[in-house]
């Protein structure tokens, strides 16, 4: 059965220097995976999307609260995910997200 990833997910990631809690939303786009992730007072479109089996993968680019390319490598099991995001020669950082449920309000 194919995972279903489309929807809003919102994630938290266990940096050096703090959580990050980011919104990305995933949908289909004449075929294609693409998405945005919202945070930090930024809108970024995510790059090189790829869904294989349960394992999803990106990248994405930041500049707040530095600039950085990140790579992110998580598993989706239903409505969760868990994995690590990378950047350069960073440590990892602890991935971890919540599908929203349809109507579901952004958290406060």
């Amino acid at each position: 059965m194919p995972i279903h990833i489309h929807g809003v997910w919102d994630l938290t990631i266990v940096t050096p220097v703090g959580r990050v809690r980011p919104v990305v939303e995933l949908r289909s786009l004449d075929g294609k995976l693409v998405g945005t992730a919202r945070g930090a007072g930024e809108n970024l479109p995510l790059r090189d999307i790829v869904l294989d089996g349960d394992r999803l993968t990106w990248k994405q680019s930041v500049t707040r609260p530095m600039r950085l390319d990140l790579t992110f490598t998580v598993t989706v099991d239903g409505d969760t995910l868990t994995g690590i995001s990378k950047a350069g020669r960073l440590p990892s950082s602890k991935v971890t997200g919540r599908r929203r449920r349809d109507g579901e309000a952004e958290p406060a």
